[in-house]
């Protein structure tokens, strides 16, 4: 639950404060042990069932480029990505999610992480030659909630594509941008993320406190990874940027003119939360891939914090267009350290689809407004 106090309504319809208003009732302990100092989001290992047609998906469809690849794998990159990879699709028997892998800003950063979950009593491998190809000394735990993070400072460097237009295309990805993790308690989430250095930038709540999502960072953006509220430990998506919304819509175009559109799962629109154009694609594994852009700064120290109410139905697409059910509902699941699949935890709490009645049908345009304030005829 939540206090909703100290908030201002803007004149766009959501409110701000400067603190994030989420306070957990089942808090996981605070360690003593500082938390790892974190840059950013850096790579995810997608464990894929047909490695071919995944590879086809990411790198002849979106464009991703491949740093290198064996019979088992491949690992690719984004145009202005300088690490060894943003990507690794494994060959494996079930589609899941290996790895939620995060850059710390020295390699002493791997011991407090080390310190960090050990106090937390969580399992926590290490090493010294890196897990995936390029990486080095790393760090792999299975966190309080359940999601398998690993932290790593050393990488192989790799060129910079930035300047190679003869190799760019219409809907170039040109950065990873965040995760978005779902999880049965998102105050308890939160509360554990700002633990570990994360801050909140926007929020999705109701009137009554109950907390839908939540958006948190490091790097100076909205978000390196989002808290979505359902079953879980799952993840939602994985997201790259674009520079420009046409992007996404040449990525559109190319779909359609692949007779692939069925990859299209919502979208081309606009967010009301983080103001980003979005689209969402599905792979062949049904692991959801956002493409993003145009979202703000968020890098100062009295950057406000954004709520917005859970029926207003501007919120997930700011032109109020309907949210797909599958998007709410369907996830892909996270494996432990030897790479089984973690157990879902149903979200007790209630569930944002249901509150706004069919995705958004009847959720309010202009609040308050009960005779022209819903956008009628959304209802999936």
């Amino acid at each position: 639950m939540t206090h909703l106090d100290d908030r201002t309504l803007t004149s766009s319809g959501f409110y701000v404060s400067q603190e994030a208003p989420i306070h957990s009732d089942n808090p996981v302990p605070t360690p003593q042990a500082a938390p790892p100092d974190i840059l950013r989001c850096a790579y995810m290992e997608l464990v894929v069932t047909d490695l071919a047609a995944s590879r086809a998906f990411y790198v002849d469809v979106l464009g991703l480029y491949v740093t290198t690849e064996d019979e088992r794998s491949v690992y690719l990159r984004s145009t202005e990505e300088f690490i060894h990879h943003n990507l690794v699709l494994r060959q494996g028997p079930v589609a899941a999610v290996a790895a939620f892998s995060y850059r710390v800003r020295t390699p002493e950063d791997l011991d407090a992480a080390v310190a960090f979950y050990t106090e937390l009593g969580c399992e926590v491998r290490r090493n010294p030659d890196g897990f995936t190809q390029g990486i080095g000394d790393s760090v792999r735990v299975v966190d309080p909630l359940g999601f398998p993070y690993e932290f790593f400072y050393a990488t192989t460097h790799v060129e910079r594509l930035s300047w190679r237009y003869d190799l760019h295309t219409p809907g170039e990805l040109v950065r990873l941008d965040h995760f978005n993790q779902v999880t049965p308690d998102v105050p308890r989430a939160v509360k554990f993320m700002q633990d570990l250095g994360f801050r909140v930038t926007e929020d999705i709540q109701d009137d009554e406190g109950t907390v839908y999502a939540a958006w948190m960072r490091r790097k100076p953006t909205v978000h390196d990874t989002a808290m979505t509220g359902g079953d879980g430990p799952r993840m939602h998506h994985v997201a790259f940027s674009t520079h420009e919304k046409h992007n996404i819509l040449a990525i559109c175009d190319k779909l359609g003119a692949l007779r692939r559109s069925d990859c299209i799962e919502r979208g081309p629109g606009r967010h009301g939360v983080s103001n980003a154009f979005y689209l969402y694609l599905r792979d062949p594994d049904g692991h959801r891939v956002e493409i993003y852009t145009q979202d703000y700064y968020t890098g100062d120290p009295d950057n406000p914090v954004v709520t917005w109410d859970v029926h207003d139905n501007q919120r997930r697409d700011w032109w109020g267009n309907p949210v797909v059910p599958s998007w709410y509902t369907e996830a892909s699941l996270v494996l432990d350290l030897d790479g089984n699949p973690q157990p879902v935890v149903a979200r007790t709490d209630e569930s944002e689809m249901e509150v706004t009645v069919g995705a958004d049908g009847f959720s309010y345009t202009r609040k308050g407004d009960t005779e022209q304030g819903f956008k009628l005829g959304a209802t999936l």
